[in-house]
């Protein structure tokens, strides 16, 4: 339906079997990325994209975690609402999933193991928001294409093909893990089949719209970092990135409070009554000087 807000739908099921051992008592999406679970980076790209209500979705036996960490959002200005996705059958099944939730309006999907950063990321979160038609997809240069969902541009950086995991290709566009639909999302996911993974492929839903000459590229430039964090080796990445980036310009990346402070969503005496528990953290002593740093947002 037009005119409705967009929604987000956050998927953070999955076994996490790249990741075992780590993950055999806990979500890998809970894991650390350095001073932050691993889940905020990603649920920031959403409030950074304006989307206030989010459907997480998670294996029947995170469920009870996710909650205890993320509540109902309201701590951060926003609605979070839960679903259950019961086996990894793939990325696109999650919109399936969501569609009661969704009620006819466009959505933003992001996996829970991504960790975008960029100067100029809002910008283009918003832009690919804007969009009232279609499909709006991401990509980033990567070294190794061959892991990832790659799509190839013409010369007018225009999709012409888009493919998962392609063994040869002359592409290094990988497609991060944040998508941007329209409301018949839902209703073409469920129109695909399984591929031999036995999974609904997302790829395999973009290139629907691609067919249909609905599909946009937003194409990120060398200034931008992209983490899958689904590896030990890219968690310990991530990890190191985040660290010294923070320690070099004294800001927090993937931080729920600061977007909502800075976006007005939450007062300052909201942040702060929440830090009482914990006062002793350097995660909320930041809180703290945040909020010192920025006294025209409080309300």
């Amino acid at each position: 339906m037009k005119g409705k807000l967009r929604k987000g739908v956050l998927l953070a099921g999955g076994n996490g079997t790249r990741l075992h051992p780590l993950t055999i008592g806990v979500s890998k999406h809970l894991l650390p990325v350095y001073d932050k679970p691993m889940i905020y980076y990603s649920l920031s790209l959403l409030m950074l994209a304006d989307v206030r209500e989010i459907l997480v979705i998670t294996c029947p036996k995170n469920q009870a975690n996710f909650k205890d960490l993320l509540g109902d959002g309201s701590q951060w200005g926003i609605q979070l609402n839960y679903a259950i996705q019961d086996e990894p059958n793939g990325i696109a099944e999650a919109l399936i999933i969501a569609e009661d939730f969704l009620d006819g309006a466009p959505s933003c999907l992001v996996l829970g193991d991504n960790l975008l950063y960029g100067h100029s990321l809002t910008m283009h979160l918003k832009k690919a928001g804007a969009q009232t038609e279609g499909a709006t997809i991401l990509a980033c240069h990567v070294t190794n294409p061959s892991a990832y969902g790659v799509v190839d541009l013409d010369g007018n950086d225009k999709p012409i093909t888009i493919t998962e995991k392609p063994s040869k290709t002359t592409s290094h566009n990988a497609v991060p893990g944040i998508y941007f639909y329209d409301e018949t999302a839902p209703r073409k996911a469920a129109s695909l089949t399984r591929s031999s993974r036995g999974e609904l492929e997302i790829t395999d839903l973009n290139r629907i719209y691609l067919e249909q000459n609905q599909l946009d590229v937003c194409l990120l430039n060398q200034g931008f970092t992209w983490f899958d964090t689904g590896t030990h080796a890219s968690l310990n990445e991530a990890s190191d990135f985040i660290k010294a980036v923070e320690k070099r310009m004294g800001l927090k990346i993937g931080c729920p409070e600061e977007i909502a402070y800075l976006k007005r969503w939450v007062t300052a005496e909201a942040i702060i009554a929440n830090m009482q528990t914990n006062l002793n953290s350097d995660y909320n002593k930041y809180l703290q000087y945040m909020v010192n740093q920025n006294p025209d947002n409080h309300q």
